[in-house]
């Protein structure tokens, strides 16, 4: 198996990967043709034509190299009523076109390759598709002459098979320890899958550097480069793709649900990101770069203008980074077992403190700690994005820097978090600049699918309330 492991982590490195070798591709008006090329050269027999919807689920088709020159070329049909976006059965095709630069070889698969598509819809881009949204905003960045990169913390819980069909998976019976953060048995019980998972992330070119085991039970965490935006959107789309598809391989099941123990700390995805000047490519975060007097950080009044847009719609925000009903056993709930959330419960920022919603662990970066693992990869950059430059245009002051610990702030010195789906929708519903830069035809498909969701949820009753 460590042999077969090895060789298909080397077949991995031969097309080009996400972000990377973009150059090299032939024109992008032409996908089909440059698949075709690809699939010719490295004997590549199917790719995965693949979107994700606005709940963050991965759709896909299976296009054999033998026909995807043409289907390259006029786009994959897709009913849109049967994925999660506002439509109904009588709305035509969504046609997916596939993005040439984004081609990732399955490196436990290596016959198959994996492309992320533009979607379209009566000959028109469709505004709903959450890449698309990134993509605006991401133009609108070039235009003021700026290009967001990011990293994200990517935290799972990897499971037992139940006992019984049907059942719960289960947590290794041996992952006991009251403080399990970096517990490095329980690291080491698991090495056969991460050390697969570090392959396969090199064999790509992600660069990854560290991994742990988190603060939950069963809970692990992987770390890979910083990358442009996009390209880490794509990533991590394709990264919990790999995750569970390795983790079947294992016997095991992984899971990135918010909260799927009451008594374990959630899965969070905690976004780190830095503002470039398009040109020149020097972050302009760093006030040796980004204009003006350094604060104590050395952060630039860009930095702060942008931090400034992020905090005045960060209960907004909430509806996108925290997008489920369970994501608010996440978000400001009692302590588990192992004495912490590590979630945000105000909208408050500080330096180098885990316990506010923005931090900067290190000049001249912020990280936003508010995201869980239900967020939409695409819609969680957009989504900051869209805050820091509307911060940047209207100069935006992010209110001093608390110095102390957020639950030790002065009552009213920081606004408190949503604590249910229902109230996020509503402050997005409010926020008529941030719908605005998100584009109405987008923020109103995913309001009325998240009601939706809320209100199916309201029917069910839990067993709390028996």
């Amino acid at each position: 198996h460590a042999l077969a492991t090895h060789r298909e982590a080397r077949l991995a490195r031969a097309p080009p990967t996400i972000g990377q070798q973009q150059d090299e591709m032939p024109s992008k008006k032409n996908p089909g043709a440059a698949l075709a090329e690809v699939a010719a050269k490295e004997n590549i027999r199917f790719f995965l034509f693949n979107f994700t919807d606005l709940f963050g689920t991965q759709r896909s088709k299976l296009v054999p190299a033998s026909a995807v020159a043409s289907v390259g070329k006029d786009g994959a049909g897709f009913a849109s009523f049967a994925a999660h976006f506002d439509a109904s059965p009588a709305d035509p095709d969504l046609i997916a076109i596939p993005d040439p630069s984004t081609l990732v070889r399955l490196p436990w698969k290596p016959e198959v390759a994996w492309v992320a598509c533009d979607l379209f819809l009566g000959g028109e881009v469709f505004e709903q598709s959450p890449r698309r949204v990134l993509q605006k905003q991401i133009d609108r960045a070039a235009a003021m002459g700026y290009e967001l990169k990011t990293g994200v913390e990517v935290e799972f819980m990897l499971l037992e098979e139940p006992d019984v069909p049907g059942g719960t998976p289960k947590i290794d019976a041996r992952d006991t320890a009251a403080k399990p953060c970096y517990e490095q048995s329980a690291l080491m019980r698991r090495y056969a899958f991460l050390s697969e998972l570090f392959g396969y992330m090199e064999a790509l070119g992600w660069e990854p550097y560290q991994g742990d085991h988190e603060d939950a039970s069963a809970q692990f965490e992987l770390n890979w480069k910083y990358a442009p935006c996009m390209a880490t959107a794509d990533r991590v789309a394709f990264h919990k793709f790999m995750v569970k598809s390795v983790a079947e391989r294992h016997a095991l099941r992984a899971t990135f649900m918010p909260k799927p123990f009451a008594n374990k700390t959630g899965n969070g995805m905690h976004c780190h990101f830095t503002l470039h000047d398009k040109g020149s490519g020097k972050n302009v975060f760093d006030a040796d770069h980004g204009g003006g007097p350094g604060d104590e950080f050395n952060l630039s009044p860009t930095a702060l203008y942008f931090l400034g847009g992020i905090l005045s719609h960060v209960q907004a925000l909430t509806a996108l980074t925290n997008p489920t009903v369970n994501s608010y056993k996440r978000l400001g709930a009692p302590a588990p077992d192992s004495g912490a959330t590590w979630a945000p419960t105000l909208a408050s920022h500080g330096g180098n403190d885990r316990t506010h919603v923005v931090r900067v662990p290190d000049a001249p970066r912020f990280e936003l700690r508010l995201a869980d693992m239900a967020a939409n990869p695409y819609l969680l950059p957009a989504a900051i994005l869209a805050a820091g430059l509307d911060g940047l245009e209207s100069k935006a002051d992010p209110g001093p820097r608390a110095t102390v610990p957020a639950w030790n702030l002065p009552k009213g010195a920081a606004e408190p978090l949503p604590t249910n789906l229902l109230d996020a929708l509503r402050r997005l519903e409010d926020d008529e600049p941030l719908r605005e830069a998100l584009g109405t035809a987008f923020c109103d498909a995913y309001l009325s699918l998240r009601h939706r969701q809320w209100q199916e949820y309201m029917g069910h009753l839990t067993q709390w309330e028996l």
